[in-house]
């Protein structure tokens, strides 16, 4: 009977619903029998391919497993296949298999030929083993054809890029702020306030020091928020012109400030020339939208209208009749937005946030993430590496992690947002417990390519976290720390920092920025597009900057921790086993340095016993110093496999809602020398430039500078 059925924990079932899942490889199974609200043991097994040619049939497993977890026969070298989802050459599979032991080997393809074969004295014999208990089982990962352990996670053997040293503002010109007084922000407004954000100055710590800014679109538009354009090659006027937004771009450059800007290659304004010379079949523009004779009634992914009556045909709309979509499958079109992509990479962009990439291309009902979308996306991505090949660009796919990953693969995108992993740190600092967001770090360390995805709390299509965090200063302290720590590229959506609210209709989530608790909350001297929210008089830039304690100071002190860290930008992420959920506990680490994160999600104080088991932390004695109180906290013994064990770091107490940052450093903290990095700061650079030297102690370091035509204008030891 409805509610009796059974509801298996987490290590079974997937979603709010609490189902049992299961992948079938095409191959027949005769599932095992499993008990009622219970799971069979979990079983991941883990193989490193580095040095070794992939088979272009896959890597498989077999042993004498297979049976037992309803295969139809042991040691069949061709129905257990692996997956490399974050191409590291590390295949995994997950399989759950009752309780006993098993052997097993790794095979390079599906024929029992390539499997690999071990020193005897691996195991005794010529197979892997492992006992299966209940619960969650992991082998370690082996590399290929030895016993040796080869875990892509304790290494920084990875690529990273400019982005991954970035930290982005998502900024809403409308909303920033008006020069003119017409009540609309606009581009000489956000010039005038990009001190600010970053005044180019590194010595300096009065500006809030984000090092990137997504602009939401900025293109000419009949909405207030732009995203159905009417022309891609021009301003919104209500924001300025060309001119405004070249100086913009001269002067973030100037600071040191990456731009990126909102391309929304799916669909136009139904106001758009070409669609209303599609509409009445004129000039060639008739297959430049998509139409049909018949309504096809297909309706879209949340239940909406996607066909919309015009002249006695039906367009083709997946958000609303005012957005029709542009018909990529017509070659005219797709070749019309690389021009779009060409033209602002020329202007001097940094590069996209690309919306709502999952749907540019239907197939049928299939209205999202079909083949020729990913293959559309493949061909755009080539188009902007070869106008620009340091751009960068990020999708919103909004979905779940297993969803997202194809978009950052196979030279499709940069990086994607993780929204999971957003709504699990939001709901962690809730809940007060690091269960579920522990859970999703692993997920994602597994999933993505190192570091290549977007880290936020909220954007401007969701209620302001604020709201959801139930307006608690202290919990958006805790929020801001968790998430500006984690790997991945961090995007801050403007006014977070100081709490601003919004819920509901998109227009509250997108109100102006609040500087003062003058008229207007300082944002202009004449009625706004919005009101503005109603704590305007307690949370703007002004009063919160001379407060020590307060929220936007917090960002302060977490940004440029982090923009310090080497390891909090480019380190790789070790969950770090404590005594409390709690506590979410890991560790950062890059090179010879690490940096230990503790956040206390609940309201109590606690004294974690925190232990590393392994990690690539060269063995040897190490300084511990607290970065956000800045104070020097003793020493610490990194043992042979590069961990610690049952170390209480807080022996007078982590604090409620308190979140500690302890760098781990081979030198004192006031000795200046860090990884072997030049840093030029204003760069690119116009005219003067500090060049910042990082590096383990050295003798002797030359500098050769050079114009952005390749010329060496100075070189020098």
């Amino acid at each position: 009977a409805w509610g009796m059925d059974e509801s298996p924990t987490g290590e079974c079932s997937v979603g709010p619903t609490n189902n049992r899942s299961l992948l079938v490889n095409g191959s027949d199974l005769t599932l095992p029998a499993v008990p009622f609200n219970g799971c069979l043991p979990v079983v991941k097994f883990s193989i490193n391919l580095q040095d070794q040619i992939i088979s272009p049939e896959g890597v498989y497993i077999m042993g004498d497993f297979q049976q037992a977890a309803g295969f139809s026969q042991n040691w069949d070298p061709g129905i257990t296949q692996l997956q490399d989802l974050n191409a590291d050459k590390t295949y995994e599979l997950s399989i759950n298999i009752p309780e006993g032991n098993y052997e097993y080997l790794f095979v390079n393809g599906r024929d029992s030929l390539n499997a690999e074969i071990l020193p005897l004295n691996c195991y005794g014999n010529y197979n892997r083993e492992i006992n299966v208990v209940m619960g969650n089982n992991s082998s370690l990962t082996h590399c290929f054809n030895t016993c040796e352990e080869c875990d892509p996670y304790l290494t920084t053997n990875f690529d990273t890029h400019w982005w991954n040293n970035t930290i982005f503002y998502e900024l809403f010109v409308r909303s920033f702020y008006d020069s003119d007084e017409d009540g609309i922000g606009d581009l000489q407004g956000l010039i005038e306030k990009l001190d600010y954000l970053n005044d180019g100055d590194p010595t300096t710590t009065n500006d809030l020091g984000i090092t990137g800014i997504w602009l939401m679109p900025i293109m000419e538009s009949p909405s207030y928020h732009g995203y159905n354009a009417t022309d891609y090659y021009t301003i919104e006027p209500d924001y300025g012109n060309m001119q405004d937004f070249e100086e913009f771009l001269q002067e973030a450059h100037s600071r040191g400030i990456k731009v990126i800007i909102d391309l929304v290659l799916n669909h136009t304004s139904s106001q758009h020339p070409w669609f209303l010379q599609s509409s009445n079949s004129q000039n060639n523009f008739r297959d430049w939208y998509i139409w049909s004779d018949n309504n096809p009634g297909i309706t879209g992914p949340w239940g909406q209208n996607v066909w919309h009556y015009n002249q006695g045909n039906y367009y083709y709309g997946l958000f609303w009749s005012g957005m029709p979509d542009l018909n990529f499958e017509h070659q005219e079109v797709k070749q019309e937005m690389k021009n779009v992509a060409n033209f602002w990479l020329n202007k001097g962009v940094d590069g996209f946030r690309l919306d709502a990439i999952k749907y540019l291309v239907e197939n049928g009902s299939n209205l999202e993430n079909t083949t020729a979308n990913f293959s559309l996306i493949e061909e755009l991505n080539e188009v902007y590496k070869y106008t620009s090949p340091e751009s960068f660009t990020i999708g919103e796919a909004w979905s779940n992690t297993n969803s997202i990953i194809p978009y950052v693969k196979s030279g499709r995108l940069d990086a994607c947002f993780d929204f999971d992993l957003a709504s699990d740190i939001i709901n962690a600092v809730n809940s007060a417990s690091s269960l579920s967001l522990t859970a999703q770090i692993q997920t994602i360390v597994e999933s993505y390519p190192a570091l290549q995805y977007g880290t936020f709390l909220t954007n401007h299509d969701m209620d302001r976290v604020y709201n959801q965090l139930g307006y608690n200063n202290e919990k958006m302290k805790l929020a801001a720390s968790i998430y500006l720590t984690l790997p991945g590229i961090p995007f801050i959506y403007y006014g977070e920092e100081i709490g601003m609210y919004g819920s509901g209709a998109h227009e509250n989530i997108r109100r102006p920025m609040q500087w003062s608790s003058s008229l207007n909350a300082g944002f202009s001297n004449s009625t706004p597009w919005r009101t503005v929210g109603n704590n305007y008089t307690t949370n703007n830039v002004e009063i919160m900057n001379d407060d020590d304690g307060s929220l936007i100071n917090h960002y302060k002190k977490i940004i440029q921790i982090r923009n310090d860290q080497s390891s909090l930008r480019r380190g790789n992420i070790l969950i770090l086993e404590n005594d409390n959920q709690e506590i979410l506990s890991f560790v950062r680490t890059f090179r010879n340095k690490a940096d230990l994160v503790n956040c206390n999600l609940s309201s109590n104080s606690f004294s974690p016993i925190i232990s590393l088991l392994k990690s690539s932390i060269p063995k040897g004695n190490y300084y511990l110093s607290d970065l956000y109180n800045n104070k020097e906290l003793g020493m610490i013994a990194i043992n042979t496999q590069g961990g610690f064990e049952n170390i209480n770091l807080f022996p007078s107490g982590l604090g409620p809602m308190e979140s500690r940052i302890i760098l781990l450093s081979p030198y004192p903290s006031n000795n200046t020398s860090s990884e072997n990095d030049i840093i030029i700061s204003p760069n690119p650079a116009s005219s003067s430039f500090t060049v910042f030297l990082e590096g383990e102690p050295f003798q002797k370091a030359l500098v050769t500078v050079l114009s952005s035509d390749g010329k060496i204008i100075l070189e020098k030891e």
